[in-house]
């Protein structure tokens, strides 16, 4: 099974909680740090490694282009590119893999019932 992506997950602690992304995390700012910060702080480094893994990918292409030449100084460039592509993989996988774990675990509340109010009886005297 594939890990979500921040997208997806981005979709699913907006239908969690019944608001969009944005006014989440301007109402996690205002409140002590509870789950809705840590969701949008995993989704963030979702994010972040997903534009991460982009960078380093086409770093990658670029370095083994077929038309560019490879010598000793580029490879120590290849290696290194291909390690942070291979780090970036890991935060992504790793922290997805939580988050969608965490949030199958959670389930949105139904929104409390009004109370109901019932006439006032005067009492017997």
């Amino acid at each position: 099974m594939t890990p979500p992506t921040a997208a997806e997950m981005a979709a699913r602690i907006e239908d969690l909680y019944g608001a969009p992304l944005p006014h989440l995390e301007a109402h996690a700012r205002d409140r002590e740090p509870g789950m809705l910060a840590a969701l949008l702080a995993s989704h963030h480094t979702i994010a972040l490694a997903e534009r991460n893994i982009t960078v380093h990918r086409e770093r990658l292409r670029q370095l083994t282009h077929p038309e560019r030449r490879i010598d000793a100084p580029e490879v120590s460039h290849l290696l290194d590119c291909a390690r942070r592509l291979a780090e970036a993989v890991a935060v992504r996988d790793t922290q997805a893999a939580t988050a969608d774990a965490v949030l199958r675990s959670l389930g949105r509340a139904p929104a409390p019932q009004p109370p109901t109010t019932s006439p006032a009886t005067a009492p017997a005297v």
